[in-house]
């Protein structure tokens, strides 16, 4: 108790600010860093096939329709869930622009994916295969 009595009032009082404002900034910071917004929309394109692509109409083939686009993606953990969407990756497609990881289109008859930021890692995923699975069937793709 002796070393509390030698402190000042003026210098608890600071010391009380500094941490409670060190607390905010560092809870505040940590509500932020977790948004992530839609960044822009794309005008979705008529599948080349002329099919439909999807029955619910939420994949981007749809003429005119507007999509949302991210430049960013939730923090990956073991619990994030992956959402699949299709686009075409050949040049003029819906994918609008080459690869990231070799910056070159692909033919739709390939089967590769692009993932989203968080996902891409950077790059780090690049070229690797994945396994994507629904409905009881898979598909392996190469990370573009």
């Amino acid at each position: 108790m002796k070393g509390v009595a030698n402190i000042s009032k003026t210098t608890y009082i600071l010391m009380l600010v500094g941490i409670t404002l060190f607390l905010t900034i560092c809870s505040s910071h940590h509500v932020e860093a977790s948004k992530c917004r839609p960044s822009g929309k794309v005008r979705g394109k008529k599948h080349p096939s002329g099919s439909e692509c999807d029955i619910e109409g939420e994949l981007c083939c749809i003429e005119g329709k507007m999509y949302k686009v991210y430049k960013c993606s939730p923090r990956v953990t073991k619990r994030t869930n992956a959402y699949l969407t299709l686009n075409s990756f050949e040049e003029g497609g819906d994918g609008g622009s080459p690869s990231k990881c070799d910056n070159r289109y692909h033919p739709d008859d390939t089967p590769v994916v692009a993932l989203s930021t968080g996902w891409f890692h950077s790059g780090s995923r690049c070229f690797n295969n994945i396994t994507i699975r629904a409905k009881g069937r898979s598909v392996v793709a190469m990370v573009v």
